[in-house]
């Protein structure tokens, strides 16, 4: 299952070094606006301890984790949902995107250049939302014009998708975003899922920090805490100087003496990108054998059929059962004739809904 997160946020907020840390791929993270002018893509290993410690256990020839796409994607300012600067592309990167990861400038340094002259970051979070708001109302009125003959003239499922686009027309006209709008049919959802609105993308808020900022909350993250706390969204607080530095550090031991130094158990990137599964509601399930231990994402409440075609389409349509360990059971265990002989292996059917961290193994005729 592919995952594509999207880094936005104005210039000079801390985009490109972040995603330097993320990525191997390398973003030119200069101190000017539009330093990023194609967007980076990186592929990301998904930290993950139980793919680990099932290494450990398996001693596999081969480990596979799970991966995610990030995309730094070029500074937006005023004006980019009527195509100034770099916005048409801008606002087209973002359309490919799964979720959206908002980064906000929430330090003070007189050597890096705000592009709006000082440091605020609900402002800037504003700018942007306007900005994607003002796109999607485009989308949404664009598809009004289309039905609205249909549902005159008596098309049932047209007054359906109709009344979608008015109530989003309206919400948005509020200056709010898609994600937070209430009302809509299940069916109606559907019918109207290939606007593919910005606003509708899950949002990470992402605070750019400097060091002391790790440490304790100062007032702008405050400020966006009680800000996403009305969305019913997350907020991450990282400082991208510091994750630069802990990148450049390949010793394990001296990465782990600079995060304790930092008061951090783990880096940044890793809780980021955690987070990122969490918001886009995925799960991991595992394949273990001696050639291959495997971690393969999921969308949290798939049954077995859907979770075995992520493997391949053939294990859905010829499904047969699904043979799960739990992830403790095999820690605990360590080999599968024990867990069997523990009576921990576990044969499910077409409706069992796979849980996160189950280790699988389907059996399968087409």
């Amino acid at each position: 299952m592919s995952l594509q997160c999207g880094i936005v946020g104005l210039p000079n907020v801390g985009k490109s070094t972040l995603f330097n840390c993320l990525s191997n791929a390398k973003a030119q993270a200069a101190n000017f606006p539009f330093c990023t002018i194609e967007p980076n893509v990186g592929v990301i290993t998904v930290p993950d301890e139980r793919l680990q410690k099932l290494t450990e256990i398996a001693k596999p020839q081969n480990i596979v984790p799970s991966t995610v796409e990030i995309v730094d994607i070029a500074g937006l300012g005023k004006g980019a949902s009527k195509g100034e600067g770099l916005g048409n592309q801008f606002l087209g990167n973002i359309k490919s995107t799964n979720a959206i990861i908002h980064v906000l400038r929430c330090f003070d340094n007189d050597n890096i250049i705000h592009v709006d002259g000082s440091v605020n970051p609900i402002r800037d979070k504003e700018i942007i939302d306007t900005e994607l708001q003002l796109k999607d109302l485009e989308a949404v009125e664009a598809r009004l014009a289309k039905v609205q003959k249909q549902a005159k003239a008596g098309d049932k499922e047209a007054a359906k998708v109709m009344d979608a686009c008015e109530k989003y027309k309206s919400h948005l006209e509020k200056g709010l975003n898609a994600r937070t709008m209430e009302g809509l049919t299940e069916e109606q959802l559907e019918l109207t899922a290939d606007l593919n609105l910005l606003t509708a993308k899950p949002v990470l808020y992402v605070c750019n920090v400097d060091e002391a900022g790790l440490k304790v909350d100062n007032q702008w993250v405050k400020d966006i805490r009680t800000m996403a706390a009305s969305e019913g969204a997350e907020v991450l607080v990282i400082s991208a100087a510091a994750e630069a530095d802990i990148a450049e550090l390949e010793d394990p031991e001296e990465r782990a003496v600079f995060l304790e130094d930092l008061g951090l158990q783990e880096s940044g990137v890793a809780k980021l990108i955690k987070a990122a599964y969490r918001i886009l509601n995925y799960i991991t399930y595992f394949t273990v054998g001696e050639k291959e231990v495997r971690a393969w994402t999921i969308t949290d409440g798939m049954k077995a059929p859907q979770a075995a075609a992520v493997i391949h389409s053939d294990f859905e349509k010829g499904f047969i059962r699904a043979e799960v360990i739990k992830y403790n059971d095999y820690l605990q265990y360590k080999t599968e004739v024990a867990i069997k002989e523990a009576g921990k292996l576990g044969v499910e059917g077409k409706e069992y809904v796979v849980k996160d961290g189950d280790c699988m193994h389907f059996r399968f005729n087409v």
